[in-house]
């Protein structure tokens, strides 16, 4: 590898960014390895790790190509592919792979230590020997076959003359194995397969379980992209019409956009007026207008009558694009959080190795001879194997996302229950996060037939704001008048005729109201304002957050009116008219002065600062982008699994603390013991086993912690 170019060089050269998968990433060494080696490649500007989406990207002169990055990822120890290369069913195809390994490895488990109760129960002689021959035929095509993501990855760092995490892991599996199948041949009275299959498949399931969170992580960007639309209608000069796809639309192009479709690219109204549905982008449920002259934003729905739309920005250059790039940028600065259990693997698993091996080679120079020595390095790798350590941080994380749940919460991420209980300040969104995000119309005016009128044509709209008007009046229990010839008018409104007077659900021509809809019948008309309720429980929510030490505040793109009315009736501090990168400053520069923000938002335009928040929640009601992007998801109308998810997150932490002091205690006492040949791997084995059960036995008693 050679040096890298000056920093003047590097401003006078053409700078590409660069993506690409690295599933070989395992701990916080790789990131650092990653990131210092390929900072060093001639051409290359910076490198920055995603390990949450095991992505890398680069930033580098045009001309290094994609290649020499994948060589030099190679050189460091890691497979590598260009992202553009390796699409989301790829990513599947690992995740699948990996549970096919857990199962075939859960298979072995369960049918070796079968036969291995025989075995440590006394069993000897012909039978002894007919189960340790059973147990071989059994584990070794099992280990070949769920080993292979340890072996391969274990071979390409050696390749390289290089080490990883897989290194030793293989050492120790493929240690065990040879043993045991020579304790087999030879007729020895000890067989060790119960010991190496376990091993693989208490890492089996965390990688499987990584890698499903990581394909969640990775689908949020998908799913925001896709919500744009996949083609266009395009009118050249004569006014002919043709359909192109959405990478070919250029700005300057003429876009026809129909009734109940998706914009493909970002634009301005030239010819009629419609209304929009920006929920996606916006978190926003209520439809706004655009008229002649207003910008409208790719993945926006149209509601109304068909508009012409001038294209201004198209495919990677729309806000929606840029949105989902920051929103990849913000999980790169996240994931260089270091989770407990990798800070402690740093210095635990180069302990225990080197332990058996002095072990070993303390023993040899006893004179012991071979076999003996390795028995007693096999106990110590066995007594030591990082079971319990392993299972410490999932055991408790499972434990209360499973007690959260059962209150309204879904956590997604693996180390997000970590950062909850770190975080110390709270930032809400407005509009869907404090408030329900739903329109609720006020009925009280009206009279019994308005409202009966006003439900016979709001029941035939699929109008957010005639949805809010049938499922208020259904509750109260009225009965729909008797309108015929009713007609939606898009745009505009909904009519029909009672008996032979016209009424109308239609646009107000004047209110004083921010949403609202006019009923007219003849010629008399009322206005129905229309309301965005805050949630019950968000007072006593803040007051609950507040108790914990966190101080809340409103972060929101609204306008600062309404924000502002807001956070004074919630006695909380407030900023208004935030596009997304100002939120994602806002929350990087918070981090810097050394604060730990919770985000929690719905709205697309939130994506970012929710994926750069050090924990972020999103409601149930949020885009599927929004959710996504968050740690965890709260269902229902209550805002209180907020406080809660914190309240448990920080008690999480203190069983996972208990768990990782009695896993080091254990080793404490057992270690010794090994290493002066007092335990058989047959103990040792019992010893693991019984110590990941007490650390299970711990971690359930976060089941009571949400209550």
């Amino acid at each position: 590898m050679t040096a890298p170019l000056a920093p003047d060089a590097l401003e006078g050269a053409t700078l590409e960014d660069t993506r690409f998968t690295v599933p070989g990433m395992r701990c916080a060494g790789c990131i650092a390895k990653i990131e210092h080696g390929l900072s060093e490649l001639d051409g290359v500007e910076v490198a920055r790790v995603n390990f949450s989406a095991k992505r890398v990207a680069v930033r580098h002169v045009a001309s290094l190509s994609t290649r020499d990055i994948v060589e030099a990822l190679a050189h460091l120890g890691f497979e590598a592919q260009a992202v553009a290369d390796n699409p989301l069913a790829q990513d599947d195809r690992e995740a699948k792979a990996l549970l096919r390994a857990l199962a075939v490895a859960g298979f072995g488990m369960m049918n070796i230590m079968l036969l291995s109760v025989s075995v440590w129960s006394g069993a000897g002689g012909v039978t002894r020997e007919l189960f340790h021959w059973l147990s071989a035929l059994i584990a070794i095509p099992v280990i070949a076959y769920a080993g292979r993501p340890f072996f391969a990855s274990a071979a390409m760092a050696l390749r390289y003359r290089r080490t990883n995490m897989d290194v030793p892991i293989s050492i120790g599996v493929l240690l065990a194995t040879g043993l045991s199948f020579y304790e087999t041949l030879t007729g020895g009275a000890h067989a060790y397969f119960d010991g190496a299959v376990m091993l693989l498949f208490f890492l089996l399931a965390g990688r499987a379980l990584d890698a499903t969170m990581r394909n969640k992580t990775r689908a949020g960007i998908g799913a925001l992209l896709s919500r744009m639309g996949k083609s266009a209608t395009v009118l050249d000069a004569s006014g002919t019409s043709r359909v192109i796809a959405a990478e070919e639309i250029e700005p300057g192009m003429l876009m026809l956009v129909a009734a109940g479709e998706a914009l493909a690219a970002d634009g301005v109204v030239e010819d009629g007026s419609t209304a929009l549905d920006n929920a996606m982008l916006t978190g926003e449920s209520t439809p706004q207008v655009a008229e002649e002259g207003d910008t409208v934003y790719a993945g926006a729905i149209n509601l109304g009558s068909a508009v012409r739309v001038r294209v201004t920005a198209a495919a990677s250059d729309t806000a929606l694009a840029e949105i989902a790039r920051l929103m990849d940028e913000a999980g790169q600065s996240r994931s260089s959080y270091v989770r407990i259990a990798d800070r402690a693997s740093r210095l635990y698993a180069p302990a225990v190795h080197t332990l058996a091996l002095l072990a070993f080679v303390g023993w040899m120079i006893a004179g012991a001879g071979w076999h003996h020595a390795l028995v007693i390095a096999i106990a110590v790798l066995i007594i030591t194997c990082p079971c319990a350590m392993g299972l410490a941080v999932p055991a408790a994380q499972v434990v209360a996302s499973g007690a959260l749940a059962r209150h309204g919460l879904l956590v997604k991420d693996g180390s997000a229950l970590e950062r909850l209980a770190e975080v110390d300040v709270a930032l809400f969104d407005k509009t869907g996060t404090l408030t329900l995000g739903e329109p609720v119309p006020q009925l009280g005016h009206l009279s019994a037939q308005q409202a009966s009128v006003a439900l016979a044509l709001a029941r035939t709209s699929r109008h957010p704001l005639s949805r809010g008007i049938v499922q208020a009046l259904v509750e109260q229990g009225v009965a729909a008048a008797p309108v015929e010839r009713v007609r939606e008018h898009p745009g505009k409104g909904v009519t029909g005729w009672l008996d032979d007077v016209s009424v109308a659900l239609e646009r107000p021509a004047t209110t004083s109201a921010a949403l609202s809809t006019s009923l007219r019948i003849g010629t008399d008309a009322v206005t129905i304002a229309y309301s965005d309720p805050i949630r019950d429980d968000a007072g006593p929510a803040l007051r609950a957050l507040e108790a914990e030490g966190i101080e809340a505040s409103i972060l929101s793109g609204d306008r600062a009116a309404p924000v502002a009315a807001m956070a004074g009736e919630l006695g909380i501090g407030w900023q208004a008219e935030l596009l997304p990168d100002a939120k994602l400053k806002l929350l990087e520069d918070l981090k810097a002065s050394g604060h730990y923000p919770l985000m929690v938002g719905d709205g697309i335009n939130d994506g970012p600062a929710l994926a750069a928040a050090h924990a972020s929640i999103a409601p149930g009601s949020a885009s599927d982008a929004s959710q996504q992007a968050a740690d965890a998801v709260f269902l229902g109308r209550s805002l209180m699994p907020v406080a809660l998810a914190v309240r448990v997150a920080r008690r999480t932490m203190v069983i996972v603390r208990q768990n990782f002091a009695f896993a080091v205690l254990y080793n404490i006492l057992a270690v010794p013991l090994a290493l002066a040949g007092m335990v058989t791997p047959l103990i040792a084995a019992v010893a693991m086993s019984l110590s990941s059960l007490v650390v299970v036995g711990n971690s359930l008693r976060l089941a009571r912690a949400a209550r």
